[in-house]
Parts: structure tokens; C-alpha cells; sequence
């Protein structure tokens, strides 16, 4: 067991974690630094290279959200009360909502001036599922279970609500479509991760917990069949387009065209396809992670041992490149201390660049991972709880 490595963890997990936060790198390199922006971030109009490289980050959130829900029963189960586990919850998802809309916004933005703008993304829905967590928690596990599956399988039911012409209610915005959150007219943030189904997705999470206490030699193979067994009602749905996602696949005309219609699935809010595209192959990699050793594994678990480090300290490395991108390209600096999708025509690289800076952020931030996971693993202060 190395320096980094805490016996208390599982393997799996943190292996996996790693592994999304990885890629989730890669999609904001691509965000913050690449030259290729599709209308209103469209991608089903993109050429194949650029939607599968944003295809293939989709995994990452809806795999974090259902470990949060997995880590949040762990904790439980090492013998604290209910009680302990819950305002733990409610303590750190306050603590991720805050430090979504300071540290995280400013990230995005570099800017505190009128284009400043706070965003709602995957911090915040995690912070705010593991508050809704804590009051479900109480539950007994199957109805915590059955509440997660009533959210996944039945939220798109929802897609069909037309807000009223004169203005979206702010619980619609923050509940079910992604949009401008304002209260009495006054713009507040920008809701990119409305609430449903992350909260079902962190209940089921929960409910998968009892799976990972203790050894179990057959949790590997379940966790790979039931993964492959959600790929299969993804490519089921997906091809009779019965439900599941607001906009079904058709036919087009071409095989890339057809193929990247078929997987172009809604993500704000996920729909049901999304999360049968994303959380089977991210069971199959859990029960694939099970049995991983060697050294690509090893570092993928001393990243997924950080993970909140690694997101925040990404996000500035990465829109301080851009910066010094920007610069070499001739742009001031005010072009691109702004939200990505403001930056300016002509600004960033092509897809072979981004994909080499990526690999060249994940290396810079290593070095940094690993000191602080030995950090974690060595000390024991509480407030090491919400680092």
C-alpha cells in the first residue's frame, strides 16, 4: 500500500471517480481552450471527432452523483448514527453550494464585472441532492430506492409542462428546465443542472451503498451485468423511441449522421436514455475497477481520492491557459477573463491541441493530487472532510 492510500476506502470507487475526473478535464480543456463552438453549444451539428469528445465526457457527471450518493452510505456505515450522517450532509452540501457560486463561478469567469455570471452546475445539484439526501436517508432503504427509480423513470413525463408565456416560474428553473434564474425580475445565476432527477440519481446511489460494505467476491460480476443490462435498455429505448428522452432518434441521412443522432440524448435536464447511456457503462467500469492494478490504476484512484481539489484547481489552471492562449493569438486580456462562450471568433485550437493540453493539465495536476491525498490519508482534522 502506498503513501497515498487510505485502507479505510474502496478501491473501485476512488479508481472510477479518478477516471471521470479525468475526462470531465478533457471537455473544459475543450470548453476553455479548443476553436470549435457549436451554435448555441449544439452538438448534434458537430462532426463526429468533436460530438464523441464531448460524448465521452457525459459520463462524468451522472457517475459522480450516483458515488456521492454510494460514499455518502459508506460514511454511514462505519458506525456513525443517522443523525451524524445527516447534518454531515446537510453541512457539506450547504459547503458545495457556496463554493459553487465563489470559487467555482469565478473560475469559470475570471471577472467580478457586469459579465460576471454565477452558474448552477454539477457542484451545486450535488450539493443540493446530498441536502435532499439527508431528510431521505431516514427512509428505509427500499423506499429510498423506489423515490430514486419514481425520479429517473418518471421525471421526462414532465417534458411536456409548457411554462407560462409571461414568464418561467423560478422553481420550474431550478426544479426541471435549464435557464436564467430570476426572482421579482432580478437575474441571480444561470441554472445549467436543474435538480431532477440528480436528487433520484444520489438516492439511488444511496441505496447501492450496502453493496460495498464488505468484501463480496461476486460484486464485480453484478456490478458489470447489471451496467451491460442498462446499455441494453438505452439501445432498446433509444431505438423505438417510445420514451425517455424529449427529442427521439430518426433516421438520417448518412451513417455519422445517423450514428450521432442516436446518442445525441438530452443532458439538461438528464433524461432517462442519458442516464441508461451514462450509469451502465459506469456500473461496468465500478465492477472492472474492482479487479484494476498497476500503476495507470493506481493513479486514477490518487485522483479520485481529491476529487474536489482536482475540480477546482482545474478549472483556474485551465482558464489560465486560456489567458495565456489568448495572449499569443493577440487578444486582450478582458476578451477572455469571461465566461468561454463569450470568448471572441477566431480565439483557441484545433481538436488535436486540445487533446494535447489535456494530457499535459492531468500530468501539471498530478504532483498536486498526490501530496494532497497523503495529506488526507495522514491527518484527521474534520475539515479535511469537505476538501
Amino acid at each position: 500500500m502506498t503513501a497515498h492510500q487510505d485502507p479505510r476506502r474502496l478501491v473501485s470507487i476512488d479508481g472510477l471517480r479518478g477516471l471521470v475526473m479525468v475526462l470531465m478535464a478533457l471537455d473544459h480543456v475543450r470548453d476553455m481552450l479548443g476553436s470549435a463552438r457549436p451554435e448555441g453549444l449544439d452538438f448534434a451539428r458537430a462532426d463526429a471527432a468533436l460530438f464523441f469528445t464531448r460524448w465521452i465526457t457525459h459520463l462524468c457527471a451522472p457517475t459522480f452523483v450516483l458515488l456521492a450518493g454510494t460514499s455518502a452510505y459508506l460514511y454511514g456505515a462505519e458506525g456513525r448514527p443517522r443523525a451524524e450522517v445527516s447534518r454531515f450532509l446537510v453541512a457539506r452540501g450547504a459547503w458545495l453550494v457556496l463554493v459553487e457560486l465563489t470559487l467555482v463561478s469565478f473560475a469559470w469567469n475570471l471577472n467580478l464585472g457586469p459579465a460576471f455570471v454565477p452558474l448552477l452546475q454539477v457542484i451545486w445539484a450535488i450539493g443540493v441532492s446530498m441536502i435532499a439526501l439527508a431528510g431521505i436517508l431516514w427512509l428505509p432503504r427500499a423506499a429510498v430506492a423506489g423515490l430514486g427509480l419514481a425520479m429517473v423513470l418518471g421525471h421526462n413525463l414532465l417534458d411536456g409542462i409548457e411554462p407560462a408565456a409571461d414568464g418561467v416560474p423560478a422553481a420550474w428553473v431550478l426544479l426541471h428546465l435549464q435557464g436564467p434564474l430570476s426572482i421579482g425580475g432580478q437575474p441571480l445565476a444561470f441554472v445549467v443542472y436543474p435538480l431532477v432527477p440528480w436528487v433520484g440519481v444520489m438516492a439511488l446511489g444511496w441505496a447501492l451503498g450496502p453493496a460495498f460494505a464488505g468484501a463480496d467476491p461476486g460484486r464485480p460480476g453484478r456490478l458489470v451485468r447489471t451496467g451491460l443490462g442498462l446499455c441494453l435498455a438505452f439501445l432498446a429505448l433509444r431505438f423505438l423511441g417510445l420514451y425517455g428522452d424529449p427529442n427521439p432518434w430518426r433516421a438520417q441521412g448518412g451513417f455519422e449522421a445517423a450514428l450521432v443522432d442516436f446518442f445525441d440524448t438530452a443532458k439538461y435536464p438528464p433524461s432517462l436514455q442519458f442516464l441508461l447511456m451514462t450509469l451502465g457503462p459506469a456500473l461496468v467500469l465500478l465492477g472492472a475497477f474492482e479487479r484494476a492494478r498497476g500503476p495507470l490504476a493506481d493513479a486514477l484512484v490518487t485522483v479520485g481520492r481529491v476529487p474536489f481539489f482536482f475540480y477546482v484547481v482545474h478549472l483556474y489552471l485551465i482558464h489560465l491557459l486560456a489567458l495565456a492562449l489568448g495572449a499569443v493569438q493577440g487578444f486582450p486580456v478582458r476578451e477572455i477573463a469571461v465566461l468561454f462562450i463569450a470568448y471572441p471568433p477566431g480565439f483557441g485550437v484545433g481538436l488535436g491541441a486540445v487533446y494535447a493540453a489535456w494530457i499535459a493539465v492531468v500530468l501539471a495536476l498530478y504532483p498536486a493530487c498526490r501530496w494532497f491525498a497523503g495529506v488526507k490519508a495522514r491527518r484527521r482534522e474534520w475539515w479535511l472532510r469537505y476538501l
